[in-house]
């Protein structure tokens, strides 16, 4: 098992574009970190640095201690697992699982202890003598993770490995993953654009946007304490819901809001300077509470039950709002119903730079 270790790492494509912004952090040995971000934020590029596939334009990466720049893939000690299964489709799931230690010449004995270990772990002990047209999704993931996995590598990298499976699949192929890691403790690196993924996964989460690292802590950190506006509406579903608008004190501290409407806040304290200073004031839907007076008066437009809690999408003053609920005595679409922010659980940002104001 290894560390990594990225120090100022950069990547400029000919074009003059740049992919990665000098990425600076370290991956702890035994550690399963997240990649996380939209389409095109330097995920899977920085991955790809790791792997030794994308030359690094400047910048130092270590594995393990070792300065490995300029070292090859295969040297580098990786095994790395893609998005699409690449699986030799003349091969059984036995040869797969063993072409790469084939390859390398490791001795027979070897190939097939580590074969039938990685088989074992798996669940694929029935479909050794089988090929991967006759395996399902999720089973051929299984085989391209077990494919890695003989490699016995310091680090694994996986990228996007659930995107092509179903949504029943994704969650029992995310459990597979996460308890592997506990059984081998070796360091993982898992880039995915689903934050549930994320979430779930991740002991810690490196988030990005346009190249850039965002912000990097464990997943609650992140849910609970985001960084800036970024952050804070990519981490969670529904998004945090954001009012731009000053605080005022006359009445009790209100948040007027651009089109002109107040949030009342009551019970919420913030140093002085914050009065009259434009900022976003930031709400989890779960911490946007119904009361029955006082608040801010909204209009449901949309009711969305989905078994354990409900989604009440809103309008206020033009603004929309979501409110998460128990999905019990809902209200219906066109009532008018109060709501309050949970005074210990209102975020606020900067207006021009969206970065989170601390007290």
């Amino acid at each position: 098992m290894a560390d990594v270790q990225l120090e100022q790492v950069r990547k400029v494509y000919g074009n003059g574009q740049v992919a990665v912004h000098e990425a600076s952090f370290t991956i702890g040995d035994g550690e399963l970190v997240v990649l996380v971000g939209p389409s095109g934020c330097g995920k899977s590029t920085l991955l790809r640095m790791v792997a030794g596939l994308e030359e690094i334009t400047s910048g130092t990466l270590r594995i393990g201690g070792r300065v490995v720049n300029d070292i090859a893939p295969r040297d580098r000690d990786i095994a790395m697992v893609f998005q699409s299964y690449a699986l030799y489709p003349h091969m059984t799931v036995a040869e797969n699982l063993a072409f790469g230690l084939k390859l390398r010449g490791a001795p027979r004995g070897e190939v097939e202890r580590r074969v039938s270990s990685a088989a074992g772990m798996l669940g694929l002990e029935g479909m050794l003598d089988k090929r991967p047209a006759e395996l399902s999704g999720g089973q051929r993931q299984r085989v391209a993770l077990g494919r890695a996995l003989v490699r016995e590598p310091e680090v694994f990298l996986l990228d996007e490995p659930l995107s092509n499976l179903d949504a029943k699949l994704r969650h029992s192929t995310r459990t597979e993953i996460a308890r592997l890691h506990q059984r081998l403790g070796t360091t993982m690196v898992y880039v995915t654009h689903d934050q549930v993924e994320a979430m779930t996964l991740g002991q810690r989460i490196v988030v990005l946007e346009g190249g850039r690292v965002q912000q990097i802590d464990t997943p609650m950190a992140l849910y609970d304490r985001p960084a800036n506006l970024f952050v804070a509406g990519f981490l969670g579903s529904p998004a945090m819901n954001v009012l731009r608008g000053r605080l005022r004190a006359g009445d009790g501290l209100q948040l007027e809001t651009v089109q002109g409407s107040r949030v009342p806040l009551p019970g919420v304290s913030v140093p002085d300077p914050w009065l009259e200073r434009e900022l976003v004031l930031g709400i989890r839907p779960e911490h946007l509470l119904p009361v029955d007076e006082g608040g801010l008066e909204a209009r449901v437009e949309v009711v969305e039950a989905v078994g354990s809690e409900a989604y009440l999408h809103l309008d206020f003053a033009g603004q929309p709002l979501v409110s998460r609920l128990p999905p019990t005595d809902l209200p219906a679409p066109g009532d008018l119903i109060r709501l309050r922010p949970d005074p210990a659980r209102v975020h606020f940002f900067d207006a021009g730079s969206g970065l989170r104001l601390q007290p």
